[in-house]
């Protein structure tokens, strides 16, 4: 007689993005077992193609492809489905600002961890002279090396190469210049080609985007001085 199968719950949730409803499940055992083993290579491809196929597998909304989704509903997501998958409370350890050596352990519900939309923020950048740039969100390898990879450190050839991968269009009245259809070197180039007034807003693109973000209340134990941190980024709450 074959042994009975486990009942998995089923949840849903709104993408941050575009308020899609999508149907997902917890965690499986074998799953955590390939995340926590692909994140003991400490190899970003091994995790990004574990994470991947974690998400794929727990999402049972047809046609959600995991990796075109923006970082921040990625982050929405993990977070969820961790909270399902381990318990809806998540213990940090955090250290009080005004001494900056003092550590206190808190509890934060998932439910009260938000995504954060700035009413700033504009992914249609004018250039002037009619000429317009789009600009798209960061995608699953931008959220693996920026969340899990501890070697990440960013300089300003990995800044204009995040930028590039992050055009979406450039534009005008008459025509339409798709950034899958130039190469990179043409990309980076146009880009140096800005001014700083110009670039600053490409910065503000970044800035202002949509983030897991909660604030938290801290009682320094040992000055009794009240503080408030906040916690931005999926690897804030997991750190």
């Amino acid at each position: 007689m074959p042994l009975p199968k486990i009942s998995t719950p089923i949840y849903e949730l709104a993408l941050p993005s575009t308020e899609q409803k999508i149907k997902y499940r917890p965690f499986l055992v074998k799953e955590e077992k390939v995340l926590v083993l692909a994140l003991e290579t400490e190899d970003t491809k091994e995790i990004s193609n574990a994470v991947q196929q974690v998400l794929n597998n727990c999402i049972q909304t047809k046609g959600i492809k995991v990796d075109k989704l923006p970082t921040f509903d990625i982050e929405f997501l993990f977070l969820n489905i961790r909270a399902k998958s381990v318990g809806e409370d998540i213990e940090v350890n955090l250290i009080c600002p005004d001494d900056g050596v003092t550590e206190v352990k808190t509890t934060i519900s998932v439910d009260d961890i938000k995504i954060q939309k700035d009413k700033a923020h504009n992914k249609t950048i004018e250039l002037g002279d009619g000429l317009f740039l789009e600009m798209k969100y960061p995608s699953l390898d931008e959220f693996i090396k920026t969340n899990f990879d501890p070697n990440e450190t960013i300089d300003m050839d990995k800044s204009f190469e995040l930028i590039s991968q992050c055009v979406e269009k450039i534009y005008n009245d008459e025509d339409v210049w798709a950034a899958a259809d130039v190469t990179n070197k043409e990309l980076k180039d146009f880009l140096e080609g800005m001014n700083s007034s110009q670039f600053k807003q490409i910065e503000s693109f970044f800035n202002t985007m949509p983030k897991l973000s909660h604030v938290v209340e801290l009682k320094n134990p040992n000055t009794k001085v009240k503080s408030k941190v906040t916690l931005e980024g999926l690897a804030s709450f997991f750190a």
